[in-house]
């Protein structure tokens, strides 16, 4: 049997059954929108976890934070320094595999302010290589150098809010030189960053969205209320208030210990593996090291973003899977109808498929002819689950707005597609069987 033939008459049964054939597809739209709205749903939230973990540094990322020493070394545990610049010095000597150092001090809920304008957010003290840790971009003048640092300068690199908010009677000013108060001390301004947002929110504004410009600004510190973004990564990004870590030590924490030594102890510090390969080499070199520092006492940890990526995939995956599984009902559902409908259109064909089992048709013919409508049923129920598919996101996007917007992939629409085209060839396997086997006598007397 010609194969185009049969599609031929695929079309021909659903254009004279019009409301029956819809109602055959119904379960397969439903199904394919549902299936594909899913995979969009979820490839949005994932794109937007893995593009925050992008932007606080990446799986090389590892934070060495403190921790309680084991229960044999509790005792001798005043015998470590804790976190101290003396760590910082020899890795950078001693960890070959390990290409920033990124120590920190953090003074929180600051006073920084200009004129009669304040703002209250936190400040770091830190090293050159915070800013590539961060992927913080230097936009106007300069980072925070080791020079800086030696000479223990006050100076300041802000983010882009923290201008917009400093200096807000004038638009796009570049404050290089400006001196801004922290704590009340003078800092002059020698570097600002570049605006961070996500990749969505930067497509909007690209395309003109002003919802997209409303979030911008609220992230910036522009307009609205910016206290009600700061746990956002971006808006932290925006607001950065660096200076260098020496000037920290000096200008706002108590220079000496109780013992007379000087106060080397640090908040955060963060490092970052060269080669991702050689996580675990890298790792095994930075406890080497730090056990030397910390006298043998293991009161550090590392805090790897591994299981963050790890559980972003695992999440997307079960997610996927149980979507999946829900939408296959409503396919499997669409299917059932496509082969209760194939039979109920095979009772009223008897005749016809009598007429042509006697004038040559064989068995396999009239099997392919059935499968093919059933395919095409199943085709256009694709088709139309893809479009409703599209317009459930769309949908979704309006009633409820979000950063991580649904993304349609390619491989998504074709898996969904494919299902559905596979359920009808499926639902209509034991429809043509039935109608392959039918006698041509007996077809032939039938009504």
């Amino acid at each position: 049997m010609n194969f185009w033939f049969g599609l031929m008459i695929g079309f021909k049964e659903i254009s004279a059954h019009k409301f029956r054939s819809f109602l055959t597809m119904l379960g397969i739209i439903l199904g394919v929108a549902s299936l594909l709205s899913m995979f969009a749903l979820t490839e949005g939230i994932a794109r937007g976890m893995r593009e925050r973990l992008a932007a606080t540094g990446g799986v090389e990322r590892v934070e060495i934070n403190p921790k309680d020493p084991s229960e044999a070394l509790q005792d001798l545990a005043f015998l470590s320094p804790g976190r101290t610049m003396e760590d910082v010095d020899a890795l950078f000597k001693g960890a070959p595999l390990i290409d920033l150092i990124s120590p920190e001090l953090s003074l929180g809920n600051t006073a920084v302010s200009r004129s009669n304008l304040t703002l209250r957010l936190n400040a770091s003290g830190v090293y050159p290589d915070f800013f590539e840790m961060n992927k913080l971009e230097i936009e106007h003048g300069r980072t925070i150098a080791l020079a800086d640092n030696d000479s223990v300068s006050r100076v300041a690199v802000i983010g882009p809010g923290v201008v917009e908010e400093l200096w807000p009677e004038n638009p796009n000013f570049i404050p290089l030189g400006e001196t801004i108060r922290i704590n009340g001390k003078p800092y002059q301004v020698v570097g600002v960053t570049a605006f961070c947002e996500s990749e969505s929110a930067k497509r909007k504004r690209v395309a003109g969205n002003g919802a997209a410009e409303d979030e911008r600004r609220v992230r910036r510190g522009g307009h609205g209320k910016p206290q009600q973004k700061k746990w956002d990564t971006y808006w932290q990004k925006n607001h950065v208030v660096a200076i260098p870590l020496s000037t920290m030590f000096y200008d706002f924490r108590t220079a000496t210990n109780a013992d007379g030594s000087a106060n080397r102890r640090l908040d955060r510090f963060s490092i970052r593996v060269v080669d991702t390969s050689l996580f675990e080499e890298a790792l095994n070199q930075v406890r080497a090291v730090l056990d030397r520092t910390h006298r043998g006492i293991d009161d550090f940890a590392f805090d790897t973003r591994e299981e963050w990526s790890d559980s972003i995939e695992s999440g997307v995956r079960a997610t996927r899977t149980s979507g999946s599984i829900i939408a296959g009902i409503s396919l499997l559902v669409g299917g059932i109808g496509i082969t209760n409908i194939m039979l109920a259109s095979i009772t009223e064909r008897i005749r016809e498929i009598g007429v042509r089992r006697a004038i040559g048709a064989r068995q396999r013919d009239i099997f392919i002819q059935i499968i093919v409508e059933s395919g095409v049923i199943g085709f256009i129920g694709g088709i139309l689950g893809l479009i409703a598919a599209f317009g459930v996101m769309r949908l979704l996007v309006l009633l409820s707005p979000t950063e991580n917007a649904p993304v349609a992939t390619i491989s998504a629409v074709l898996i969904s597609f494919s299902f559905a085209l596979a359920i009808g060839v499926i639902s209509g396997i034991y429809p043509a069987w039935k109608a392959s086997r039918l006698d041509p006598i007996e077809a032939l007397r039938y009504g």
